[in-house]
This record gives C-alpha cells, structure tokens and sequence, in this order.
C-alpha cells in the first residue's frame, strides 16, 4: 500500500475530530473568527517544536524557503483561514454532516485549481467525477423544508450552500498552494519538507487572523485563552491532522489526496448519529451519495 493512503486516512480523521471541537467552541462560546483562530493558535507552537525536535533527531539542514514558496505558501494560508470560517459559520445553517459534505466539494475543485495552477492532469473521468458532484451539491444545498412554489435555483442559492461552495473553493486552493510551497523547498526528506510547511502556514494564519481579532473582536483573544479546555485538544487534533495532509500533499497530487479524504464523511457520519444525536433526511443522503461517487470517479480516474 503507498504510503501516502494510511496517511490521508488518518488525516481525514483528526480533521473530522478537530471540526467538532469547533462547533461546540462555535455554538457555546466563541465568534466565527474566535473559533477559527483558536485552531492556529493553540497548534502552530507544537508544529514549530516538532520541526525542532526532527530536525535534531534527523541531522538535516532546515531547508532555505525561496521566493517560489512564499508565492505559494501565503496565498494558502489566508485561503485556509476564509475556508475554515465559512465552515464554522455554516454549522449555524445546516448540520454537522451536511455541512462537512458541502465543504467536500474542494474534492472536484481541487481538481480543477490543480490543473490550473500546477499543470496536473484532468482526464474525462474527473470531468464526469466533478459533474456528479455537482449535483449532490445541488441536493445537499436545497434546504430540508423547501418552498415548493420557489424554483429549485432559488432554494439551492443560499447562506448555506454558499459558505459550503466557497470553503470548497477555498480549501482546493490551500490544498494547492501548500503542495507547490512543499515541493518548492530545495532540500530535506518529506517529512521535514511537510512539517516546515505546516510551521510556516500556522504562523502566518495565527499572526494574520490574530492581527484581525484585535482590531475588530475586543475581547475575544481573551475568550479563546479561556476556552483552553476544548481549545487545546483542537489544536493536538489539528496539528495532528494538518501534518498528515501536508505529508500527503507532498507525495500525491491534492486532486487524489483530497478524494481518498472523503473517508472523512463516513467518520462525520458516525460523529454525528452516535455523538451529537443528529439526523439527515433522505434529499441529503442522496447528495452525500453522488458525492461519494464522485469520488470514486475521481480515484479510479487518477490510477
């Protein structure tokens, strides 16, 4: 098995576990931005220890970051940051697993931005793949109790479906951008190249986001050092989870990576029924389901 499967199943999993943690910061405590924060915040000094501690145990040389992986690495962290808050922002419209399958659609997106800015390949088969995708997006984003004298491009255009649309354009682009700044460093093995990356990008995100707060949310700096309970083992889950990634990023192409990572829905899935109680109707589970298959597509069209 090539290693990069195991790594993004893992992957799938810590992150699944670290968006939950947000929602309950998100629906008992913290703001949007506060919620989103906490994850960068309370992750970026482990990643930065980790680096430390790999590079001793190693004997590598830290890799010299260039030009080329700023102009790839910046642009992904900001995107991450909007990503992750128009996911915390949609657990207020839609439950927890429609929601992370909205975010999914970075899956066919991903794609499509990866053959745009990195050359990668996009066969027939990941073009029917992002076709069947749509349309669970479609069905996921056409809310439960419809107005049936609406039509159907009235009802699936709303706050929902439009934060779940623009966290999967988001994500495809920090998926992306953080596989070029990964592959643009010169040397060290993927392991250093990968936690580097993770370590460069929380650093911006915990300095550009907390720069934000300040100025525009008094307080709420503070509210997230409180929430120090719930906050922390987000931040081990997101550190743990962003690593994988960023490993699996750089040993496939995000298109593949991302959709091994659908598994994340099976996880939500279980989360939410055993965990929070929630239930899905029938209109969504059918959008979950042509979203998986369109998944399978696109791993079958990428072997």
């Amino acid at each position: 098995m090539a290693l990069w499967i195991p790594i993004t199943i893992f992957a799938a999993f810590m992150q699944n576990l670290r968006f939950l943690l947000q929602r309950h910061l998100k629906v008992t405590t913290l703001s949007t931005a506060g919620a989103t924060w906490a994850r960068f915040a309370y992750s970026a000094p482990l990643v930065a220890v980790l680096v430390v501690v790999y590079l001793g145990l190693s004997g590598q040389a830290l890799p010299r970051p260039d030009l080329r992986f700023w102009a790839f690495l910046v642009p992904g962290a900001l995107a991450q940051i909007l990503a992750t808050m128009c996911v915390v922002a949609l657990f207020a419209f839609r439950n927890f697993p429609v929601g992370i399958t909205l975010k999914k659609s970075e899956v066919m997106l991903s794609a499509l931005i990866g053959f745009i800015l990195l050359g990668e390949g996009l066969s027939g088969v990941l073009i029917v793949a992002i076709v069947v995708g749509f349309v669970g997006v479609v069905l996921l984003s056409d809310p439960p109790r419809p107005d049936a004298a609406l039509p159907i491009w009235r009802r699936v255009v709303n706050r929902a479906s439009g934060f779940g649309l623009a966290s999967g354009v988001l994500f495809g682009v920090s998926a992306v951008g953080y596989r070029g700044a990964s592959l643009a460093l010169p040397d060290g093995d993927v392991f250093l190249r990968a936690s580097l990356t993770l370590a460069a990008a929380t650093a911006v995100q915990t300095l550009a986001l907390g720069a934000w707060l300040a100025l525009r949310e008094r307080g709420e700096i503070a509210r997230v050092a409180a929430s120090w309970r719930v906050s922390a083992p987000m931040g081990v889950a997101s550190m743990l989870g962003s690593l994988g990634w960023f490993t699996a990023f750089t040993l496939q192409t995000a298109a593949l990576v991302k959709a091994l990572g659908q598994i994340e829905l099976l996880f939500t899935f279980l989360f939410s029924v055993f965990w929070l109680g929630e239930r899905s109707s029938a209109k969504e589970l059918t959008g979950v389901a042509f979203l998986l298959a369109s998944i399978g597509l696109i791993f079958l069209g990428s072997l």
